[in-house]
């Protein structure tokens, strides 16, 4: 494969990986940082795929930190090219985030589940159901409500997610305010944080992706 140039290094793409409701590319750590033996698997929103320049982005920043990162389509956008999810089929997205985590500990030691919008609320879906799953939740503009209806608040999970969770929120984001936000992740029993982009929508700008790995490193902990 042929890398692209980044302030004359050469970065290498991921590898293709797939298997059985998994589809995406796995990057390794990089060659010059010191690898950390943790692992990221990281997904998209609706309407997205882990093409996503957020996603990309977010991937190359941890594997140069010296994390395993997979970052992966969920089942139904493996299904179809575009569209939404549906909402019968989130179980099955579920199942698909589940066997991308038990893919990546088998080369990862602490495995971290990591979505934007709809990717990172089916993961903490699944953290609430299967505590063993994962050992942190990185949640990129979590969906917390629709647009326009805030009594739809979409927490009724929140109670039983025994895994360090940290939100990264857009403070112009219309699916919850900051102070929506904070107020709701009270109700996580773990650990958790909720860190503000200033002026940043529903889509985070992929620049994030610079400070991400450092930041939540610190709140993970050793």
């Amino acid at each position: 494969m042929e890398g692209k140039q980044f302030g004359g290094k050469v970065k290498l793409p991921g590898k293709r990986f797939e298997r059985e409701l998994i589809r995406g590319w796995l990057h390794e750590p990089s060659a010059e940082s010191n690898a950390t033996g943790d692992g990221l698997a990281i997904t998209h929103g609706a309407g997205s795929n882990c093409e996503a320049a957020l996603i990309v982005a977010i991937a190359e920043a941890f594997a140069d930190a010296g994390w395993w990162v997979l970052r992966f389509d969920l089942p139904y956008r493996q299904d179809r090219p575009h569209g939404p999810p549906f909402p019968a089929q989130a179980a099955r997205d579920r199942e698909g985030i589940r066997r991308a985590a038990e893919a990546l500990r088998e080369i990862a030691g602490r495995i971290i589940l990591a979505g934007s919008s709809y990717g990172g609320r089916q993961a903490t879906m699944l953290a609430a159901e299967n505590l063993q799953i994962a050992d942190g939740l990185l949640l990129l503009s979590y969906p917390l409500h629709p647009p326009g209806k805030p009594q739809n608040l979409r927490t009724a999970h929140f109670s039983k997610i025994e895994t360090p969770a940290m939100f990264v929120h857009g403070t112009r984001d219309s699916f919850g305010s900051i102070e929506e936000m904070g107020a709701a992740i009270e109700a996580i029993p773990a650990r958790h944080e909720l860190v503000s982009v200033d002026k940043a929508p529903h889509g985070l700008p992929p620049k994030i992706a610079a400070w991400l790995p450092a930041r939540f490193a610190g709140f993970l902990g050793p």
